[in-house]
């Protein structure tokens, strides 16, 4: 399967190799887009603003753009940025195996989203940590920036990729209280997850949320899903049997007959989402695994702006 971003997915064996493509054509996109802004000098300068010192103009810049940046130093640059990923079993669907047709299923969305917002975050020379958990939180590293990290970083996303488990629940207000504890400076926390918490009491999970923001992390939760199955539900008509993938409970039943209801029921699920986001000042934005990685990082870019302004 190719996403829209025109990245072939089929073999995600070296992460690396992949998410430097991503990100390459990303700010290629860039330069072509209203967000030139975003340029690859987005690392290391600033627009210029009239009446600061001109002894930090970069005039070769200048020659290249027809635009006054000054440069940035260590201190301007610095961010970290906590990258948590929801392991749980529902983030496998759909699954993939070796027959299959389709090799992007939500996990791996989140993973190759992740790795390319590590490699973005070492081009700007920010430091970044990765947490994983699904009824406990699996991995939590804290930030660094180092080469050596970013790889360390990768082999734990190649595992969780590579070792998809049925019947793993998800407890994420639990981990997420656990990661705000654990987090003790001022950071970006990005959230890739289904949000398909095993308890119906969705006020414990924006409780574990606002946590993060009580801290004074900035947070942004990527709502990954797969829309056409997930939202849209579409379905032949015909007879399925539907399993859970965190508890493995089945349903035998037509599709054409829960339809409407089941759409009812997402679309009240994903605007109780967005609605505790806003009341919470946590940045929604919906991930569907079928429309490439560009809104991913372009939100990213966005939010680090407005951090740093």
């Amino acid at each position: 399967m190719k996403l829209s971003d025109n990245y072939d997915v089929r073999d995600l064996g070296n992460l690396e190799l992949l998410a430097r493509q991503v990100v390459e054509g990303f700010i290629i996109g860039l330069h072509k887009s209203p967000f030139h802004g975003f340029s690859v000098e987005f690392a290391e300068h600033r627009l210029y603003n009239p009446g600061e010192d001109t002894r930090n103009i970069d005039w070769k810049v200048y020659a290249r753009t027809d635009r006054l940046f000054t440069k940035r130093f260590e201190e301007e640059t610095n961010l970290r940025c906590q990258i948590v990923i929801d392991a749980s079993s529902s983030m496998y669907f759909p699954e993939v195996t070796k027959t299959s047709k389709d090799y992007i299923n939500k996990l791996r969305f989140s993973a190759l989203s992740a790795a390319a917002l590590m490699n973005l975050l070492q081009r700007q020379r920010d430091a970044f940590g990765l947490s994983v958990f699904d009824e406990d939180v699996r991995i939590h590293t804290h930030c660094k920036s180092s080469t050596s990290h970013y790889r360390l970083l990768l082999t734990y996303l190649d595992q969780i990729i590579n070792n998809p488990e049925r019947n793993r629940a998800t407890s994420a207000a639990k981990a997420l209280h656990q990661i705000a504890d654990s987090i003790h400076k001022r950071s970006m926390v990005i959230i890739f997850s289904d949000m398909f918490e095993e308890t119906e009491d969705t006020e414990q999970l924006f409780a574990a949320m606002q946590h993060l923001k009580h801290n004074k992390h900035e947070v942004v939760l990527f709502h990954v899903v797969d829309k056409s199955k997930e939202v849209n539900f579409e379905f032949e008509n015909r007879p399925y049997i539907f399993i859970d993938m965190e508890s493995g409970e089945k349903v035998r039943l037509q599709s054409n007959q829960v339809r409407e209801y089941y759409i009812e029921q997402m679309a009240k699920f994903k605007e109780e989402l967005k609605f505790k986001c806003l009341q919470y000042r946590i940045d929604f934005v919906e991930a569907d695994i079928n429309e490439g990685f560009r809104n991913v990082l372009q939100s990213f870019l966005v939010k680090r702006s407005k951090m740093r302004a």
